[in-house]
This record gives C-alpha cells, sequence and structure tokens, in this order.
C-alpha cells in the first residue's frame, strides 16, 4: 500500500512538473500580451522619453503582434568608431521631438519613440535592409510600413520640426516642438556689443572711419561669400571633411557618395573661387 503512495505521489509530481513547463514554454512562445506591452511601454515612457531598443525589444515591441500602438523608430550610429557625424545631430533632434511629445497635453499611450543603434541591434539593420544611418522610420499599429513611412531626410532634412512634421502626416498625432534654451547665441551678441561699445568709445573722437566705403564694401562682400558658398549649409547640416573609402582609407571629395549633398571641401573651394572671381571683376569698385 505505501508502495502504491508513493507511485501515485511520484507520478503527480512529474504530472504538475510537466504541466508547468509546458505552459512556460507556450507562454514564452506567445510572448508578451497587448496589456503587458503598453503598460511595459508606458513605464519605460515614464523613465525616458526616447526609448532604447536592441535587437530582441525591437521584435517584441515593434515587429510583433498584437499592437494596438504607432512607433517612431530612429537607426543610428552614435559610436565613434562608425564615424558617423550627422547621427549624433539627429539623436539630439530626435530627443527634442521625444520630449516636446512625452511632456505635451496630447501625449498619450497611442505612440512612442525608440531608437536602435548598430553595435546594439545590428540584426534589425540586416532583417530592414538598411545599410545607412541614420534612418527614421514609422512603424504604423496595423500593418507593415510603406513607402511614405520612411522619413525623406536628403529633401527635407532631420530637424526636430521636420521630425514632428513627418510624424503629423503618419499618425495625425501634432506636436509642438520645445527647444531648451540655449544662451550661448546670447552671451555671444551680449560680448559682441560690448567689444564694439568699447571700441567705438575708445575711438569716439575719431570715427572717420565709418564712413569708408572700402571697409563696407569688404563687409559686404565677405558676407556675401560666406553666403552664396555653402558654408550655412555647413553649419547646419555639419558634412564630414573626408570619407572613408572601401579600403578604409580617407579621402577627399566633392560629393558625399549615397547622399545628394557635397562635402565639406566642396564650400571652401567653392569660396576660394567666389572671393578670386568677384574680387577680380569688383576691385574697379573699389577704386571709385
Amino acid at each position: 500500500m505505501n508502495v502504491l503512495i508513493r507511485t501515485m505521489l511520484l507520478g503527480l509530481l512529474v504530472l504538475g512538473s510537466f504541466l508547468v513547463i509546458t505552459m512556460a514554454q507556450g507562454k514564452q512562445k506567445t510572448g508578451l500580451s497587448l496589456s503587458e506591452k503598453v503598460r511595459n511601454l508606458h513605464d519605460m515612457n515614464m523613465k525616458k522619453a526616447l526609448l532604447r531598443f536592441n535587437g530582441q525589444k525591437f521584435r517584441e515591441y515593434v515587429k510583433s503582434a498584437p499592437r494596438n500602438y504607432s512607433m517612431v523608430v530612429m537607426l543610428t550610429a552614435l559610436a565613434p568608431s562608425r564615424q558617423c557625424q550627422i547621427c549624433r545631430h539627429a539623436h539630439d533632434e530626435f530627443t527634442i521631438v521625444a520630449n516636446s511629445y512625452r511632456y505635451s497635453p496630447t501625449y498619450s499611450n497611442k505612440l512612442f519613440f525608440a531608437m536602435v543603434d548598430f553595435d546594439e541591434g545590428s540584426d534589425v539593420f540586416q532583417a530592414l535592409r538598411i545599410n545607412t544611418a541614420p534612418v527614421f522610420l514609422h512603424f504604423p499599429a496595423k500593418g507593415k510600413p510603406k513607402g511614405p513611412d520612411t522619413m525623406d531626410i536628403h529633401r527635407v532634412g532631420f530637424a526636430a520640426e521636420a521630425i514632428a512634421k513627418f510624424v503629423h502626416e503618419r499618425t495625425d498625432v501634432q506636436i509642438r516642438i520645445f527647444r531648451p534654451p540655449n544662451y550661448s547665441g546670447t552671451v555671444a551678441m551680449l560680448t559682441l556689443v560690448a567689444l564694439v561699445g568699447g571700441f567705438l568709445y575708445i575711438r569716439r573722437n575719431n570715427l572717420e572711419f565709418l564712413y569708408n566705403k572700402q571697409i563696407w564694401g569688404a563687409v559686404a562682400l565677405f558676407f556675401c561669400f560666406a553666403m552664396i558658398s555653402g558654408q550655412m549649409w555647413n553649419h547646419i547640416r555639419g558634412p564630414p571633411l573626408v570619407h572613408k573609402n572601401k579600403n578604409g582609407g580617407c579621402i577627399y571629395t566633392w560629393f558625399i557618395p549615397g547622399a545628394t549633398g557635397g562635402g565639406n571641401i566642396h564650400s571652401y573651394v567653392l569660396k576660394r573661387h567666389d572671393c578670386t572671381w568677384n574680387g577680380s571683376t569688383n576691385r574697379i569698385w573699389f577704386t571709385k
């Protein structure tokens, strides 16, 4: 009798262990439920407006169903070894958009912002067949992304306002951009005004140079050269001076391969050409 009871208890123990393992495997296979996904995303969003995903989290929260929320994902390469100079600037602009949405009255669990770095999720780049960075993608709540769900940064840029407009076009969620205060421009302007004011005060008894047409002509030409040479484009987009070739070496180029814009050196060559050409053609203007 004792042997029979022990055998039955052992059988029940084995059966219970089998059921527990089966249920655990079934839960692991089916993944998180919709409510668990939304709750986890909300908890992560409360800590950080821009979520950082690796390959596993991307597949779990972005690619796998069920999903009743949209995701705007930036694929980037922030490591210095990747030498993506515009990726850091694009990341800063994307963070501004995510923070503006997170702390806006329109915030809800229907839209989340996330990023995937190449060094943390190279399998995501391979699965999406993307070999450039940065890339901004919209993953709708239902269905797969289509052509318009990829932001054309070569045409509209990647400023926070452009990203917010892209999000509004794809999700009907309007985001008002709030940029953190930057006092460097104000400090620079006050310093410049103080220097100019001090110089004029020292020369207050001799201000004839203010009526010198050669000085004002040189200032006007310098401003024109800076504007038409692409220097403002360099300041906004930050193109690299050199780039890597297929062998890993650095080469100088007029245009960046795979992009529609010129390289940094392109602007300096144009500026030298403008200064030489316009300086020679306008020399007679200075002598009048």
